[in-house]
């Protein structure tokens, strides 16, 4: 499956932010792996990130990873560069946001 996530960088963070991302901690890489994380990208607006983790099951790898160690090490030291994480009406959540559209689906039902 393939979800979007939309968070928000620290105001004057852009750029610790970008540091910390250009190569993870190998324990987190590993992590994803053992959660079924197939690949997860991150794009940047301003301070606006988004998202595109592709995974076997969202709610069942984020279990796995929310129980990590690896997972906290990561999240205490990223999280003082993030604002937080907004579902898809722009609440406060750590939510897929709503796919509107995708050519992919369009072309499969042959509208």
């Amino acid at each position: 499956m393939r979800i979007a996530l939309h968070s928000v960088i620290a105001e004057g963070a852009i750029e610790d932010y970008r540091s910390h991302h250009a190569r993870i901690p190998d324990s987190l890489r590993d992590l994803f792996d053992v959660a079924g994380i197939h690949d997860w990208t991150i794009w940047r607006s301003g301070r606006n990130l988004f998202h595109l983790v592709e995974c076997d099951d969202f709610e069942a790898t984020m279990r796995i990873v929310e129980a990590s160690p690896a997972n906290d090490s990561w999240q205490a030291d990223i999280g003082r560069f993030v604002e937080g994480f907004h579902g898809p009406d722009g609440e406060e959540a750590f939510t897929p946001i709503e796919q509107v559209w995708a050519l992919a689906a369009q072309r499969a039902t042959g509208s």
